[in-house]
């Protein structure tokens, strides 16, 4: 992007790289202010073994927990595990079924917790980590220091398997906010064994749980903590912690740029704060003259009133987590300069609150967007939309060979596939294609809407170039990805994906917590394919 006299930019040096794993999750940057440092998430990452033989583990137990998986109808794993007996008598108690997990004391002078699962022959990633986190809340009331993982080797998948229960394990073992007074003890796992596990790229497993863990934990802050001003601090910190450059773009620089549609929504905000991010990793040998491979861009709405349109208790409850988009962006971008990506990638979260107040924005408003684009306002609530227009079409300037949004959009995506699956959409269909796979391959399901052109007609305007949406909601995720299409060239390849699985009550797959993270996951899939992590 061509930077401007007023805008903020600063480049930093790509940190020295830590070569063993783990990589820990430490404060990330000392020069945070006390009010700021619980906006860092402080987690010490499990040291993680490859074990060739159960020999050490049938010996003696570890103290801790083991977790085994086994073919329900030929459960010999069992007697190669210590006391074989309770494994056994753990496996009559119930008639095993696929993808169950249960549970056990093993006796001894050495407290151990038995989880036994039971795997379905022909498994989805989905349900592999679905297992996992199942076996993982067994003895998470225990909170064992030390793990051991055993897989039947006549399972298939085995890669896929141990990826699933570490991930599950680094997910149920991070600790979530918690501003409580006297807060519950962490569980803090300090080792996780894997038995006869084939190699794994576990830096890339790590860095991707890091990753899904950093969407959770910024979606849970409240919205007095997570802040305009304090995300903005939170994203120069992590740039520093990483090696991105960063660039700023407050509302005064909007306003010279033109973008009257995000402005509009940012108007009734006490402070003038709100602005755009954009960040950059550089590639692997700072190659910044070569294309953007990939932008990132993500809703960041820190707070949604709904605005004039004032939205009723229930929905506005949990209006804090509507800038989950934003997360996904950045904690991906993060993971991709973790592992030191040879490509070069962007990442542009939006981030502002949607106020009630003398100044917000009203339906039948005309603004104009960054791209020239004449919007005629129909509700306060379709927010997500007007800042994302801007957004996209400032990452645009970058010229990426491909762009992709994340944001918490539209109930009616979450009326159409419940919180399991979000919804997709893009304009070219190989990158539909490589998105659905990709969330196939992770664990993070994606489900296909159209995107045809005579949609259009339902937003069609008398006034202005384009309706923000339609009077009544029908197809409104459908709607919302037309409109935002308008401010993405037709040349560049683009998605948008509709996260209606951000929060879940009771979590989603091996993720415990209402936040689930999704799309992180699915994002570095997506982008790094089979490769490994060097």
């Amino acid at each position: 992007m061509r930077a401007s006299p007023s805008s903020v930019e600063t480049r930093h040096r790509s940190p020295r790289m830590i070569r063993n794993y783990p990589l820990s999750v430490k404060h990330l940057d000392a020069r945070l202010t006390r009010q700021d440092a619980g906006l860092i998430p402080r987690h010490q990452a499990p040291r993680i073994t490859r074990r060739a033989s159960l020999n050490t583990l049938a010996a003696r137990a570890p103290a801790g927990a083991i977790i085994a998986i086994c073919d329900a109808d030929a459960p010999q794993l069992l007697r190669s595990l210590p006391q074989p007996g309770a494994w056994e008598a753990l496996h009559r108690r119930e008639r095993a079924q696929p993808q169950t997990a249960r549970s056990t004391a093993l006796p001894g002078r050495t407290p151990c917790i038995a989880a036994l699962g039971y795997a379905r022959r022909q498994c989805t990633q989905y349900e592999r980590l679905t297992l996992a986190g199942q076996l993982c809340r067994q003895i998470a009331a225990q909170r064992p220091g030390r793990i051991a993982v055993v897989l039947d080797e006549q399972l298939a998948d085995a890669t896929a398997w141990h990826e699933a229960l570490v991930s599950a394990l680094l997910a149920h073992s991070f600790t979530m906010p918690d501003f409580r007074s006297k807060p519950p003890a962490p569980w803090t796992v300090q080792q996780i064994d894997l038995y006869r596990s084939p190699p794994l790229p576990l830096r890339r497993i790590a860095a991707t749980a890091r990753a899904t863990n950093l969407v959770r934990w910024l979606t849970a802050l409240p919205p007095n903590v997570l802040t305009s001003q304090s995300y903005r601090r939170l994203l120069q910190s992590l740039a520093r912690r990483h090696g991105l450059s960063f660039r700023w773009y407050s509302e005064a620089q909007l306003k010279r740029l033109g973008a009257g549609a995000f402005l509009a929504v940012s108007r009734a905000n006490h402070g003038r704060d709100a602005g755009i991010a954009c960040l950059r990793w550089n590639g692997r040998r700072g190659a910044a003259t070569r294309r953007v491979d990939a932008a990132l861009v993500g809703k960041g709405i820190l707070f949604d009133t709904g605005g004039v349109n004032l939205k009723p208790f229930r929905s506005m409850l949990d209006m804090h987590t509507d800038m989950a988009g934003s997360a996904v962006a950045i904690a991906s971008l993060v993971a991709l300069a973790e592992l030191r990506a040879s490509r070069y990638f962007v990442a542009c979260p939006a981030t502002t609150e949607n106020n009630i107040g003398p100044e917000a924005y009203r339906p039948q408003e005309i603004v104009r967007a960054l791209n020239g684009t004449t919007i005629q306002v129909i509700h306060s609530d379709a927010e997500g939309r007007m800042v994302l227009a801007d957004t996209l079409a400032l990452a645009a300037r970058s010229r990426p060979l491909r762009m992709i949004d994340f944001a918490t959009l539209t109930g009616s995506c979450v009326h159409a596939l419940t919180e399991r699956y979000s919804g997709v959409f893009a304009t070219r269909a190989n990158l539909l294609g490589e998105l659905i796979a990709a969330g196939m391959s992770s664990g993070e399901r994606l489900w296909a809407f159209p995107l045809d052109d005579d949609f259009d007609h339902d937003i069609e305007s008398t006034v202005a170039d384009v309706r923000q949406c339609a009077v009544d909601g029908k197809g409104d995720h459908i709607l919302a990805t037309r409109f935002l299409k308008r401010f993405v060239p037709d040349a560049m390849p683009w998605a948008h994906i509709d996260l209606s699985a951000a929060t879940r009550t009771g979590g989603l797959a091996h993720v415990p917590s209402d936040a689930t993270g999704f799309g992180a996951r699915l994002v570095l899939q997506w982008l790094l394919g089979k490769e490994s992590a060097t």
